[in-house]
């Protein structure tokens, strides 16, 4: 089958070439889009990543390509028209579940990050400054962490945070018994939010998600709160989380995802001028680190994505059920 990989980077062809089985791989560093859809002409499939936009035009176009499956290289589908695909009859799959310990893991370095300000003191040894002073931290034990969104990334999160000797509190539609079984505690957020020193998203992106924090959810959290994001930059009202580290209400903020993340993270823009102002105002403040979607960025990960990503294809290729299918 003739595929061809939109938003690709180095490590795309290198782990999906590794465990490629009689495919023809075509790799494409642009982003699938209404400007880029022309290059899926004449192949079987495309396979997609998160930041390409797989909307009801790009979609119309690519079934007029001959088009007969989507593949999407990662878990979130917010950006994939499903019931324009359904319309179109192009099944579309996912990568349900990678590394969640990939992205957990990288939640917790970030908080690690923020909180002894290890990016800090690398940056003064290196420069003969062996000073402490503005490095203070906090025990993380006995802190309470709340956990939005207790699919596999959050419960693996919580587990670690337990591990700490933190006490976790949890939101989502259904609680999970195993979690309330490991000590976890459920809440509605309006509950949850107040009581928490840490707060990490882990759920997806949808209507009822889209900007969970914002002005209104942000006053309800404790002064000095810190805010880990490594799920979807649309969970969060940028604007609203800025005027929040003005006035304190946020101690910390780490991101590894960003609302407008698709013209800057995976692109070395080192000597071009970033003309997003949100971004750079959020870089300047000193209590907020920046990751370019790095969460998922782990061999175990890589390989999962590469191998789940091949066997739906050899599976719609053979006339299989699609196990991983979303539309």
């Amino acid at each position: 089958m003739k595929i061809a990989f939109f938003s690709t980077q180095l490590y795309d062809r290198t782990y999906f070439n590794q465990y490629n089985r009689g495919h023809e791989l075509v790799f494409f560093e642009a982003p699938l889009n209404e400007q880029t859809v022309n290059l899926a002409s004449g192949f079987t499939a495309i396979c997609a990543f998160v930041n390409d936009t797989i909307s009801e035009p790009v979609i119309r176009q690519l079934a007029a390509q001959g088009v007969q499956l989507i593949a999407l290289r990662c878990a979130g589908y917010n950006n994939v028209d499903l019931a324009a695909a359904r319309a179109h009859q192009i099944p579309v799959v996912r990568v349900p579940a990678y590394s969640p310990f990939a992205v957990a893991e990288h939640a917790v370095a970030m908080i690690l990050t923020l909180n002894r300000k290890t990016h800090k003191a690398y940056n003064r040894v290196r420069e003969g400054n062996f000073s402490l002073q503005g490095l203070t931290g906090f025990d993380l034990h006995g802190k309470t962490v709340g956990v939005i969104g207790t699919g596999q990334i959050g419960q693996v999160f919580a587990g670690i945070m337990q591990g700490f000797g933190c006490r976790v509190l949890a939101f989502d539609v259904i609680a999970n018994k195993d979690m309330e079984a490991k000590g976890v505690e459920y809440l509605p957020l309006v509950k949850l939010l107040p009581q928490c020193d840490i707060i990490s998203l882990h759920c997806p992106l949808n209507e009822q998600t889209k900007q969970i924090i914002s002005t209104q959810t942000l006053s309800m959290m404790k002064d000095g709160v810190m805010l880990i994001n490594t799920s979807r930059g649309g969970l969060i009202d940028t604007q609203a989380a800025t005027d929040a580290l003005k006035t304190g209400r946020l101690g910390y903020l780490g991101i590894d995802v960003y609302e407008q993340e698709e013209k800057l993270f995976f692109h070395n823009l080192q000597d071009e001028i970033i003309h997003d102002d949100v971004i750079m105002r959020l870089m300047s403040f000193p209590n907020v680190l920046v990751t370019a979607h790095q969460g998922f960025f782990t061999d175990e990960a890589l390989t999962q994505i590469a191998q789940t990503t091949l066997q739906s294809i050899n599976d719609f290729e053979q006339g299989k059920a699609l196990v991983n299918r979303i539309a």
